[in-house]
């Protein structure tokens, strides 16, 4: 029986013990004697979010298929645990072996948001690990993070050793097989770095220099050491049915945030929304065969025991097969009560006979991603959809007895104007409008649309990464004027908390002199700030004054196209110059067409995989 790193008293006194202990379903023991590797695996948030994330449950998979390979998990202690584990010298550990994550011989932290950064200094000073990489010696962990934020590491560079840059089954292998070479060899840190750094898509911010110019804009970023390179490109799965996919996956003890089966249909966006920065960093489209997806269901619900199948993508509708996989899975799963669960949908291409058979098992309610109010800024952000496609949308929704939708837009975007705002009102009352006229014959049952604002984010490797945010104030005032539109009863409308998405544009487009506001806030006691119960804005500010870091200069400031940004020594095959033309087309309002319907000619098709090369044609750059 495995011996349990908190004893019986600290566990009855915490919320959620399960969060700490293992012993899930489908979880993986070896023995740390008869491996090579030892690869602790982090979220840093609390277990319920973590367990939730996909990329995890992969990767955990994909190093335990190796025998010289074991990959545990770790994720945030929750508030009442951490002072516990500062007060008893308790360094924090693994949940699989209960050994302490400073032990192993990495630690792999997935960076899925900005707001997280606190809840990475919070790991590695409870991990008993230096904050900072210039502090580790040759008995701490190697510290590598990959996921979406590792395409600007640069707020981060002071606290990792090297980030992945790409998707984690491509060159994690090559990694481990080289850090076995180094350490059989006798090698030091360093040498192992420096091997890791001539693998594509591993940038080790050591060994890059920044200087600034006095208006603090980025002068130049060099490489110091000659295994370098200048651009470090990501890397990426070109053939998805070859790529590997766990079997099962682990099945957690306590409820969390997305208790289901995952199918991942397929990696991209053949979109290209403007705002969206998954949308440009996962090109090119790369599908799963039909069949694959099947049997990857039939796989995992056997072995999970789960009574729902989530379909995921950053568009899952665009999936070529998508009408006849969601069919086939129902006409396979119903009979056993398994839902079909269907993210946020793009309202053109949903059918009434697929929501009624979706409705047969589970109904919920229908989520659809308007962004804007007004076809002239649906235009500027590039979304392709029109007020007739949303209305059409939600008539075949009303006519399929569904009486709740859900409508997302956002506040902020480039070239607002007060029309586009008070479009958010005006199209919500024409949605509850629809449903009134498609029930004109029957009884009206109540109909509830639920209207959520966000706030724009200028993210890096977006058309809009030069464009100035807007201050939380300013945000606060937008929101209020949607409010102050909403007439009607059957409309509830939502938004998002102002301060956490400024302060989310200061992360998102920071450069290195950010790390020392992360570490301030950190040092205040600044953690788990995504949460809105625990964000102290109020420290932050504090963090960035005693700092003498500007926040208005990361958010809020306007760049030039000639700038070099924090992010530039990163590529992701699509072009800077498409980019620009993209901001350009922007301004004028013109759109461009999705990848399948027209090649853009953004840079994807070097990969040599995916949409580029559907119709067995290159398309050349």
């Amino acid at each position: 029986m495995r011996k349990l790193a908190l004893n019986d008293e600290i566990l009855l006194s915490i919320q959620q013990p399960a969060r700490y202990i293992g012993g899930e379903v489908n979880m993986v023991i070896k023995d740390p004697e008869k491996v090579d590797v030892r690869f602790a695996m982090c979220f840093p948030d609390v277990y319920e979010i973590g367990m939730s994330h996909l990329g995890i449950q992969i990767l955990y998979s994909m190093f335990n298929s190796r025998e010289d390979i074991c990959c545990e998990r770790v994720y945030s202690p929750w508030t009442d645990l951490d002072p516990i584990l500062r007060e008893k010298k308790i360094p924090l550990f693994t949940l699989e072996t209960q050994e302490p994550v400073k032990n192993f011989d990495f630690l792999g932290i997935t960076l899925q948001y900005e707001m997280c950064y606190t809840n990475v200094l919070q790991i590695l000073d409870l991990s008993q690990i230096p904050l900072h990489t210039c502090d580790r010696t040759e008995n701490d962990p190697i510290v590598i993070g990959g996921g979406p934020c590792a395409y600007n590491p640069e707020p981060l560079a002071d606290f990792f050793d090297l980030f992945y840059i790409g998707e984690g089954e491509t060159v994690y292998f090559e990694l481990m097989d080289r850090y076995k070479e180094n350490k059989k060899a006798g090698g030091t840190r360093k040498q192992f770095l420096e091997m890791a750094a001539e693998i594509p898509g591993i940038y080790v911010p050591a060994f890059y220099d920044v200087t600034y110019k006095e208006n603090g804009e980025i002068a130049s970023f060099c490489p110091n050491d000659p295994k370098a390179p200048e651009k470090v490109k990501k890397v990426i799965v070109t053939y998805m049915d070859k790529v590997y996919y766990p079997p099962k996956m682990i099945v957690p003890l306590i409820e969390t945030v997305h208790d289901r089966v995952t199918l991942e249909l397929f990696r991209g966006c053949i979109r290209g929304c403007r705002f969206c920065q998954a949308g440009f960093v996962y090109r090119p489209v790369r599908e799963k065969d039909y069949q694959t997806l099947i049997k990857q269901a039939h796989s995992l619900i056997d072995a999970s025991g789960d009574d729902e199948i989530s379909l995921v993508s950053l568009s899952t509708s665009d999936y070529t097969c998508f009408h006849d996989l969601a069919n086939g899975l129902l006409a396979d799963f119903s009979k056993d009560q398994v839902n079909l669960s269907l993210p946020s949908l793009r309202i053109d291409s949903f059918s009434l006979d697929l929501m009624e058979k979706i409705q047969e098992v589970r109904k919920s309610s229908l989520t659809f991603a308007a962004e804007a109010g007004t076809q002239r800024l649906r235009n500027v952000i590039n979304k392709n959809l029109t007020e007739e496609d949303i209305l059409k949308g939600c008539a075949l929704a009303f006519s399929g007895s569904w009486e709740r939708v859900k409508l997302y837009f956002m506040i902020g975007l480039p070239t607002e104007t007060e029309e586009d705002l008070i479009g958010i009102a005006d199209l919500s009352a024409k949605v509850v409008d629809k449903y009134y006229e498609i029930e004109r014959d029957k009884k009206p049952r109540p109909v509830t649309v639920v209207a959520s604002s966000s706030c724009f984010v200028p993210k890096p490797f977006t058309p809009f990464q030069w464009d100035a945010q807007d201050t939380y104030q300013q945000f606060s005032e937008k929101a209020r004027l949607v409010k102050s539109h909403i007439a009607r009863k059957q409309i509830k409308y939502n938004y998002h908390d102002a301060k956490l998405s400024s302060l989310e544009g200061v992360m998102a487009r920071g450069d290195r002199r950010v790390a020392k506001v992360i570490y301030r806030a950190w040092e205040k006691g600044c953690r788990f700030d995504s949460w809105s119960e625990i964000f102290d804005f109020g420290k932050w500010m504090e963090a960035f004054e005693e700092t003498g870091v500007d926040p208005a200069f990361y958010a809020n400031r306007k760049r030039s196209f000639d700038e070099i940004l924090p992010w530039d020594h990163i590529s992701i095959g699509v072009s800077k110059q498409f980019m620009i033309n993209e901001r350009k087309k922007a301004e004028m309002a013109v759109t461009t067409p999705n990848c399948r319907e027209e090649c853009s000619h953004c840079g994807a098709a070097a990969f040599g995989g995916g949409v580029c090369f559907e119709s067995g044609k290159e398309n050349k750059i």
